[in-house]
């Protein structure tokens, strides 16, 4: 492991050199068995990502963020601005989920899952190394003039990339408004949706910037999951790790040489072959510790495996270990804070799962008008005066729906609708009077449980107060 002196580099970030400049990465493109495992999964993810605003379930989007008019689709089930609590728990689930899984096994999700390293490694990166080549053949482009050749691959990656901005720009959009809004958009053009399209080349610019040239400074910069990694992060966790130990031994690194006992030398089995920090896609080294631009991505064991078999030395030397393991060798343990972290999200899970097994499809509410004291109506019935809201969750509409009271012996009269229908994914709202003979009264406020019903079929039960006199009784 380096000494103090020499942890330079923990003063700045990995991407920015001595002068304060942006020092561009240009990683060589990574080879290996993790790195094929990983270009699986992030194919499956891409196609999830693509796939999920334009799959229906029921009716519903799988996934839709619409924030603007704050409803949301999660794997098909609708939630509205009423259902924003449990929108809440679903968020705070799934940060203690991550949580959990950081202080377990890093940063794993960064490396593997996370959208902006799949589309920047496997869709933009790889691109790149098509039309520009590897590591070397990048930083001699780079450092070429403006020749022909240059011209042509500058403008030829520059047009992929702004295109694949543009597609992407219009999957996230379809997350935002709903698939079926954007799909009528196109077909009506994009001269009748003017300001979407101007949103459109907005978020395309931004996609634009991101892959094409600010990159991992995203991971590194703006992220706030990889500053957690410092408070997340103990000797347990299981990390991309070097193992310092076999890799230094009491000579420390040393350059291979042909025929060379490095045993008897006290030579570590780390060459010095700098294949880990050139294929690393956030320009660090690994044999300096756990750092925070590191996104667990493995290309640095993929790397160092290869050099190992090459020399004929054991491999792993990079792996994924905990500093307790490499310095200890002891087993991965489910420590008191793992246990912790699951018992909250385990009751996080089950007061999610008892809430959403007790939503219903309908929301109703029954409000007195403001400001309103109740009536004297013939037959000596009290009336009060009330509006209501019906919000139809589902993607059918409901129709014959009449209120009826539960609680008390009266009549409940919906003003100016006979027939009245919630249509699907939307609200029905208006105003009522609820009679009821004061002598069944129990005192002058009273709560009343309402039931709402589609024909014969109670489809949703509220409660309101209801205003009488003093006392008939």
């Amino acid at each position: 492991m380096a000494s103090q002196d020499q942890e330079h580099f923990r003063d700045s970030i990995g991407t920015i050199n001595e002068s304060g400049k942006r020092a561009w990465v240009y990683p060589k493109k990574p080879v290996g068995k993790l790195y094929e495992y990983r270009k699986l999964v992030s194919y499956v993810l891409l196609i999830f990502l693509i796939a999920a605003p334009f799959v229906h379930i029921n009716g519903n989007q799988f996934l839709m963020f619409n924030v603007l008019e704050r409803r949301f689709n999660i794997l098909g089930f609708p939630f509205w601005p009423q259902d924003f609590h449990l929108f809440v728990i679903i968020m705070i689930t799934g940060v203690v989920f991550i949580v959990l899984f950081t202080v377990a096994f890093g940063r794993l999700f960064c490396g593997w899952v996370c959208p902006q390293t799949i589309f920047m490694e496997m869709v933009f990166r790889r691109i790149e190394y098509w039309i520009d080549g590897d590591r070397g053949k990048q930083i001699r482009l780079n450092n070429m003039s403006w020749n022909a050749e240059k011209i042509r691959k500058r403008l030829l990656k520059w047009s992929v990339f702004f295109v694949i901005s543009f597609l992407i720009a219009n999957v996230f959009l379809a997350y935002l408004i709903g698939s079926d809004r954007l799909l009528q958009y196109i077909v009506d053009g994009p001269a009748n949706h003017s300001s979407t399209l101007v949103s459109l080349l907005i978020f395309t610019a931004v996609f634009y910037f991101v892959f094409a040239w600010f990159r991992e400074q995203v991971c590194i910069i703006v992220c706030p999951y990889g500053r957690l990694q410092g408070v997340l992060l103990d000797t347990k966790s299981i990390v991309v790790a070097y193992d310092y130990k076999r890799g230094e031994k009491e000579a420390g690194r040393a350059k291979f040489k042909k025929n060379e006992d490095r045993e008897a030398t006290g030579k570590g089995d780390c060459i010095d072959c700098f294949q880990c920090v050139h294929v690393c896609p956030t320009g660090i080294d690994i044999r300096n510790g756990t750092q925070l631009e590191c996104v667990n991505c493995t290309a640095c064991i993929d790397a160092c495996n290869q050099m190992m078999e090459a020399v004929n030395l054991p491999k792993d030397l990079i792996r994924y270990a905990s500093e307790e393991h490499i310095e200890k060798k002891t087993k991965f343990q489910f420590t008191p804070r793992l246990k912790g972290y699951t018992a909250v999200l385990v009751i996080l899970i089950g007061v999610l799962s008892g809430m959403l097994f007790l939503r219903n499809d309908v929301e109703a509410n029954v409000l007195r008008l403001p400001g309103q004291l109740y009536e004297h109506k013939a037959d000596d019935l009290i009336s009060n005066v009330y509006t209501f809201k019906l919000i139809n969750k589902t993607t059918k509409e409901i129709e014959d729906v009449h209120f009826e009271l539960i609680s008390h012996s009266g009549s409940i009269r919906v003003v100016s609708q006979e027939m009245l229908n919630v249509p699907a994914q939307g609200l029905a709202e208006g105003t009522l009077f609820i009679e009821i003979n004061p002598y069944t009264l129990e005192g002058e406020k009273e709560k009343l449980k309402i039931g709402v019903y589609s024909g014969a079929r109670l489809i949703e039960t509220t409660s309101t107060i209801f205003l009488g006199p003093r006392s008939y009784k």
